[in-house]
């Protein structure tokens, strides 16, 4: 697990119009991504290592809660969709060693006029299994550790999207992992079920590392745990195993 940080500010950032078809375009030094009609390509050189990959999605976009605009409780409204099963391929340099890589991504694209949220947070989280499925879900907590917002997003096979009712969805934390830079106490392992007419899910999620904390606050300003979990379980009956990815913020201060 490796990190490292840039940050530029935009106070004045073109926001392309309705009818735009140039992509993105997006640089911090020589750190560079760009991405038309789910064809992205990002680059970045850092201590130690480089990356230089091409992404090409698999399936359509998802526009989150069907028309790309979601509630995030307390702190307003976002646009927000997803590529969810993206090929990557393409080159790492490890230490000096290069390497011819592939796998698969996942980009999420949110934006908005986020209002600030002292104390708060959210666990968020990304879920690709091997059966061509994907889900995303997350918890908004106010400043009390309450829920106050909860998503639940199923991607089929076909690339169809359903928003489950939070009240499928039943999940555990399976341990906790402290930081010894931060202090913070994270949760560190999940059982994920879901029960719905259609769909039967039981999953456990395991972090790949327990120490995958990022502390960012020449960046960000703050410090959170975002990382690689594994997936094994069953769908509709059928074994299934994955990869997921997991966001943890609120929990240093």
């Amino acid at each position: 697990f490796f990190y490292a940080q840039r940050r530029l500010t935009e106070p004045n950032a073109v926001i392309p119009n309705a009818t735009s078809t140039g992509g993105f375009t997006i640089a911090v030094g020589d750190w560079t991504m760009q991405g038309l009609n789910g064809l992205d390509h990002i680059a970045a050189e850092m201590p130690n290592y480089t990356l230089r990959f091409t992404l090409q999605a698999r399936k359509p976009p998802v526009l989150h809660n069907g028309n790309g605009l979601i509630s995030t409780g307390l702190a307003g409204f976002s646009y927000y969709y997803s590529r969810t099963r993206m090929a990557l391929s393409g080159t790492l340099i490890d230490h000096g060693q290069t390497l011819q890589v592939t796998g698969t991504a996942w980009m999420d694209h949110q934006w908005g006029n986020f209002l600030p949220q002292a104390g708060g947070g959210w666990d968020w989280f990304s879920i690709q299994l091997n059966n061509n499925t994907e889900m995303m879900l997350y918890f908004i907590r106010d400043s009390t550790g309450k829920i106050v917002s909860t998503y639940v997003s199923y991607i089929d096979a076909s690339a169809h999207d359903t928003l489950l009712p939070a009240s499928v969805l039943h999940m555990s934390v399976l341990g906790h992992w402290r930081s010894p830079v931060t202090g913070a106490n994270y949760p560190s392992g999940w059982r994920l079920q879901v029960s719905v007419s259609h769909l039967s899910l039981a999953l456990t999620l395991t972090p790949e590392l327990k120490d995958q904390e990022l502390v960012v606050y020449q960046s960000t300003g703050n410090a959170y745990w975002e990382g690689a979990v594994s997936i094994q379980g069953e769908s509709n009956g059928q074994p299934v195993q994955g990869e997921g990815y997991v966001e943890l913020t609120g929990y240093a201060s």
